[in-house]
């Protein structure tokens, strides 16, 4: 029994290590694996006077993560909500939200449902990576399994991981995004990473 066990773990290792991705997907872009580079790229479904996305620090300055171009004498002086998205922890710098100028009528998103309303139609492939982010998948540029991407009318389909920080586990998982929903279908393809270590978030 002491052999068979780390001898059935090698088997597992091998048959997954031969999965391969389709040829027509190509690699997700190295600068994608940052959340925050992905907002610039969202077109919203809604037509606004000006948004920004903001994550909940007292400095205006630090505040930003990226904003439209504001039209001349408009002021936003809203104060952060309570909660919003991809939150990491409780006080300062722990989550994002979103705030949208309507008809002279400030509009909050503060969390991953309000966000993927805010996207719409998915128009791009960063946007497609974010509305994947609100479900806990993530690029992993490590591995092609957890990294790729194919753009067809009617679907984004993604390849991307799911972390387990203790112990360390990485999971990939294939993900097609309806375009004009936004809903995903994901189906696991098994681990692809495992190490006894734990990762503080």
């Amino acid at each position: 029994m002491k052999l068979l066990f780390p001898t059935l773990l090698l088997l597992s290792g091998l048959v997954f290590s031969q999965k391969t991705i389709p040829s027509d997907f190509k690699k997700i872009p190295d600068i994608l694996d940052n959340t925050e580079l992905l907002y610039p790229f969202i077109i919203p479904d809604k037509k606004y006077n000006y948004w920004s996305v903001l994550r909940n620090n007292p400095d205006p300055d630090k505040a930003i993560i990226y904003e439209s171009q504001m039209p001349k004498l408009m002021t936003i002086n809203d104060p952060a909500p309570e909660k919003g998205f991809f939150q990491k922890c409780l006080g300062e710098n722990c989550f994002s939200y979103l705030i949208a100028c309507e008809n002279s009528q400030s509009k909050y998103f503060s969390n991953e449902q309000q966000l993927r309303d805010f996207i719409g139609f998915v128009d791009n492939l960063p946007e497609a990576i974010l509305i994947a982010n609100t479900f806990g998948y993530t690029v992993d540029t490590t591995n092609k399994l957890s990294s790729s991407y194919k753009i067809e009318d009617k679907n984004i389909s993604l390849y991307l991981s799911k972390t387990k920080n203790c112990p360390l586990t990485k999971e990939s998982f294939f993900i097609k995004i309806n375009r004009e929903t936004g809903k995903p279908e994901a189906k696991s393809n098994g681990i692809y990473f495992k190490s006894e270590d734990c990762i503080t978030p």
